[in-house]
């Protein structure tokens, strides 16, 4: 199968890497010094996974291209712009596995691919809610950290997650096709806004949650994400809420966030995504979110300094 991986940082090289072991046909679409070191050294794969892959790579897609899966794994805040690069490039439609965090994010490809031409593109999106962690360590090196599992469902009235699913089961993934889509991306964003911030504010990975201050730092994130999500339909009790964040961190103790590894990157992060949609959808009901809105401004605050 040829399968484009667009936006391939850490989870998309790693992802893309172990589909062309299984026999795929891979094209990485990435940064161009990522792109650069994959080109003349191979991605090399370290931790869980080890070894040197040769991989097609490529800093962008020239128009026409074709392909018969995209995993599209770009930073949410480069969701949109990248979607629709993405959907002017392809020949004919294909199935399209997003696999950003945060809220919103099936929309934001909907319209994006609509926008770039797609007829009915909501039948084309497969959600992927992702737990497998993945480092980037340096351009055509990255670090498969831990277990995990890909979640996927369809959008809309696509019936398109059952054949993806079987492309990751290809190349050893595990992966579940959900029924109930919105309930496991909450899932995800509770687990995500408690985590990432306090991890990305005082650079500390993953496992050191479970000690004081951190330790209640981070059930302060939750219990406010938790009254978002309640007010949104969701029926998550505080003891579920809570054994999943604090299974998620003993399975990734050894992980440093990606919002923590965009800092230490000099890059912006997905705090708006995550935190900052919980604030917005939370305000929209009426909530007030202290710990949350101070999360925010404080990793804001930490991020490169934007353009004007």
């Amino acid at each position: 199968m040829r399968i484009v991986v667009v936006g391939a940082g850490a989870i998309g090289s790693l992802f893309g890497a172990l589909l062309q072991r299984a026999g795929h046909d891979v094209t990485l679409v990435g940064r161009p010094n990522h792109v650069a070191a994959i080109v003349q050294h191979g991605l090399r794969l370290e931790g869980r996974t080890v070894g040197t892959f040769e991989v097609r790579a490529t800093a962008e897609l020239s128009p026409g291209f074709e392909a018969d899966l995209c995993l599209l794994t770009v930073k949410t805040y480069d969701l949109d712009q990248a979607s629709e690069v993405f959907g002017r490039a392809v020949s004919t439609p294909l199935p399209v596995a997003a696999l950003e965090n945060g809220l919103g994010v099936e929309t934001t490809v909907e319209q994006s691919l609509e926008s770039a031409a797609w007829r009915n593109a909501g039948q084309w999106i497969v959600r992927g809610i992702n737990s497998i962690p993945a480092t980037f360590v340096r351009p055509g090196v990255v670090r498969h950290t831990g277990e995990g599992e890909l979640l996927l469902a369809d959008y809309q009235s696509g019936r398109h997650a059952d054949a993806t699913a079987g492309v990751f089961r290809s190349a050893g993934v595990r992966v579940r096709v959900v029924s109930d889509r919105a309930i496991e991306v909450w899932r995800k964003v509770l687990v995500n806004a408690a985590i990432n911030p306090v991890t990305a504010d005082h650079r500390i990975a993953n496992g050191v949650l479970l000690l004081d201050p951190y330790r209640e730092q981070t059930l302060q994130l939750l219990r406010e994400a938790l009254t978002v999500a309640r007010a949104e339909g969701m029926t998550f009790t505080d003891s579920e809420a809570e054994a999943e964040l604090w299974r998620v961190v003993r399975a990734t103790s050894d992980n440093r966030s990606s919002m923590l590894q965009d800092l230490e990157q000099g890059r912006r992060t997905e705090i708006d995504a995550i935190s900052g949609a919980v604030l917005a959808r939370g305000e929209a009901h009426g909530l007030e979110l202290p710990a949350t809105r101070r999360m925010v401004q404080r990793i804001h605050a930490k991020e490169p300094r934007r353009p004007a």
